[in-house]
C-alpha cells in the first residue's frame, strides 16, 4: 500500500511544497465565467507552473489540465460527426465512457484525443481529476459517477483566457502522459500545490473545470440536490527570471536599461560638444540639450518602474510611478513637438527671435503637455469596457487637437523656411533644413508602415491562437519600436544641429549687409 502511495505521488509529477520563488500570478475561482487561465513563459531547469487552491473555501471535485498552446489541437473529442452545432466533449463523464470516448480509469479527466498517432507522452498534456478539501484518498471510491453540471462547454476568451480549439479529432486508443509530469491515475485528494515543470518557452495553459459528483442513488432519487465544487486559488508562473511580470512585459526590463544606456552615451558626447562651443551654443542647441537630459530621466523611470512592478506587482506605490511616468512621458513629446515648430520656424537660423509667435508656441507645448498628462491618467484608470464613449472622446479630443495643430504648424513652418532659404541662396543652412525635412518625412513613412503592420497584427486579436503567437513580441510593437524609432529620429536631427564650429554660419549674424530691398541678410 505504501509502494502504491509512492508510485502515485511520483506520477502525479505536481504535487510539491510551496516555492518561496516570486512569480506572475493570476487568481481563479469557481464564479468566473472563462475556465482557462494562459501566460506565456521563458523557460530553464527550475521553471514550473503552480495552482495553489484556498483549502479553506475550496471544495468539491474539479477536472484540471495543463497543456502548452501547440498541444491544444489534442485536447477534448468530435461529440457528433455529423452534428457541427455540438461543442467538443472535453471532460471524461460515465456518458462519455458510455459512447465510447475515453476509458473508465480516466473518468474525471480531460480527454486527450489524437488523428495522427501521437500519444500523450510525446506532447505537455497532463490532466487529473482532482477532490479538494479531503483527509482521504478519493480515488478508493469507486462508486462515484461524474457528471459535467455544464455539459462539456466551450468557454469563451477574456483577458487571461484563449477559447478552445474546434478542430476535429478523433480519440486516442491510449491516454499516456507526458513523462516529465505524468498525469495521475484516479482521483487525487489535494493536499499542497500542484505543480507543472515547464522546461520548453512557450504559451500554456491551465483550465479548471468543477465537476459535480453524484452517488448512484442519487439517480433513484430526483430530489436531491447533487453538490457542486466551489473553489478559489492562484496559478502561479514562475519564468526564467525572478518576478511579478508577465513573460510578455519582462523584456521591457533590460529594454529600457538599454535604452537608458544608449542616451547617456549619446548624451555624453552632446554635453562634450556642448561645452566645448560653450560661447557659441544656439538657443535651439539650449532646448535639445534640455530634451537629452529629459529623455535620459524617463528611459530611467521607465526602467526603474518595470523593475519594481517585476519585485512588488501592482501595488499603490506602483500606480503612483505609472503617473510619473506618464507626465515624465507627456512631457517629453510637448517638449519634442515644440523643438520641432521653433527649428521649422527657422530661430536663430533665419530669425533671431520669434517675437510673439513663441509665446504661441510654449502655449501649445503647454496645452499639449496638461491634455498629454490627462490622457496618459485616463488610460490607466477608466475601465475601457465599461466607460462611455463620451467620456473616453474627453481624453481623446483635446490631445488630437494639440498634435494636429503642432503637426500642421511644423509643416507650414519648414516649407516657409526652405522657401526662403532658398530665395536667399544660403545653400548651407538650405541643405540643413532639407536634411530634416527628409527625416521627418522618412520618420512619417516609417510610422505609416508600422501602423498598417500592426494594425494587421491586432486585427486578428480575436482569434484563439493570437495571444499564443504574439506574446514573445507584443512589447516590441506596443512600446518598443517607437522607442527606437524616436531615439533614431531624434539623434539625427540633434546631429543636424550639433554644436560645431559651424555654429557661426547658422546664426543670424548682425554685421550682414542689405539687400536690395533693404532687408539685413546674413552671411553663409
Amino acid at each position: 500500500m505504501r509502494q502504491n502511495s509512492k508510485l502515485q505521488a511520483i506520477a502525479l509529477g505536481v504535487l510539491s511544497a510551496c516555492s518561496l520563488a516570486t512569480g506572475y500570478e493570476v487568481q481563479f475561482s469557481d464564479a468566473d465565467y472563462s475556465r482557462q487561465v494562459c501566460s506565456g513563459m521563458w523557460a530553464s531547469q527550475s521553471t514550473f507552473i503552480n495552482v495553489t487552491f484556498d483549502e479553506s473555501s475550496s471544495q468539491g471535485q474539479v477536472s484540471m489540465v495543463i497543456y502548452e498552446w501547440k498541444d491544444v489541437k489534442y485536447l477534448g473529442v468530435t461529440t457528433s460527426m455529423t452534428d457541427d452545432s455540438l461543442p467538443k466533449t472535453y471532460i471524461c463523464t460515465t456518458d462519455a465512457v458510455r459512447i465510447g470516448f475515453c476509458s473508465y480509469n480516466d473518468v474525471g479527466k480531460f480527454i486527450f484525443s489524437s488523428d495522427d498517432g501521437t500519444t500523450a507522452n510525446q506532447t505537455t498534456f497532463w490532466t487529473a481529476s482532482v477532490a479538494l478539501n479531503q483527509t482521504s484518498d478519493a480515488s478508493s471510491d469507486s462508486s462515484r459517477l461524474w457528471e459535467s453540471p455544464e455539459g462539456n462547454p466551450t468557454p469563451p476568451a477574456d483577458n487571461y483566457t484563449s477559447p478552445w480549439a474546434s478542430r476535429e479529432l478523433h480519440r486516442s486508443p491510449r491516454q499516456s502522459s507526458d513523462p516529465l509530469n505524468p498525469s495521475p491515475s484516479g482521483t487525487v485528494a489535494y493536499t499542497q500545490p500542484i505543480q507543472y515543470q515547464v522546461r520548453k518557452t512557450g504559451y500554456y495553459c491551465v483550465a479548471i473545470v468543477p465537476v459535480t459528483v453524484l452517488n448512484p442513488t442519487a439517480r433513484q432519487a430526483p430530489t436531491d440536490v447533487p453538490s457542486h465544487p466551489t473553489y478559489n486559488g492562484v496559478v502561479h508562473f514562475r519564468n526564467t527570471f525572478d518576478g511579478q511580470l508577465p513573460a510578455t512585459d519582462y523584456p521591457k526590463v533590460n529594454f529600457y536599461l538599454v535604452m537608458f544606456l544608449l542616451y547617456a552615451i549619446a548624451g555624453s558626447a552632446w554635453a562634450w560638444l556642448c561645452y566645448k562651443h560653450v560661447t557659441e551654443l544656439l538657443p535651439i542647441q539650449y532646448y535639445l540639450s534640455s530634451l537629452v537630459a529629459l529623455l535620459a530621466i524617463e528611459m530611467v523611470a521607465n526602467w526603474v518602474y518595470y523593475r519594481y512592478l517585476n519585485a512588488h506587482g501592482k501595488t499603490t506605490a506602483s500606480v503612483v510611478f505609472l503617473f510619473v511616468v506618464a507626465i515624465l512621458d507627456a512631457g517629453r513629446n510637448a517638449l519634442s513637438f515644440f523643438m520641432l515648430l521653433v527649428v521649422s520656424l527657422g530661430l536663430s537660423v533665419v530669425r533671431e527671435s520669434l517675437g510673439r509667435t513663441m509665446l504661441k508656441c510654449q502655449i501649445l507645448a503647454g496645452l499639449h503637455f496638461v491634455f498629454g498628462v490627462l490622457y496618459a491618467v485616463g488610460i490607466v484608470e477608466l475601465e475601457l469596457e465599461s466607460t462611455s464613449a463620451l467620456i473616453l472622446l474627453m481624453f481623446v479630443i483635446p490631445l488630437a487637437f494639440t498634435l494636429s495643430g503642432f503637426l500642421m504648424w511644423i509643416l507650414y513652418s519648414l516649407n516657409g523656411t526652405i522657401t526662403q532659404l532658398s530665395v536667399r541662396k544660403q545653400r548651407y543652412k538650405l541643405r540643413m533644413f532639407k536634411r530634416l525635412y527628409y527625416i521627418l518625412l522618412g520618420t512619417v513613412v516609417t510610422i505609416a508602415v508600422f501602423f498598417v503592420i500592426s494594425s494587421i497584427s491586432f486585427s486578428d486579436r480575436l482569434a484563439e491562437d493570437y495571444a499564443a503567437k504574439s506574446w514573445k513580441i507584443r512589447w516590441w510593437l506596443l512600446d518598443g519600436y517607437l522607442a527606437l524609432l524616436y531615439f533614431l529620429t531624434f539623434w539625427s536631427i540633434a546631429y543636424l544641429w550639433r554644436p560645431s564650429e559651424n555654429n557661426r554660419r547658422l546664426a543670424i549674424c548682425p554685421r550682414g549687409r542689405r539687400d536690395h530691398t533693404g532687408q539685413l541678410t546674413t552671411r553663409t
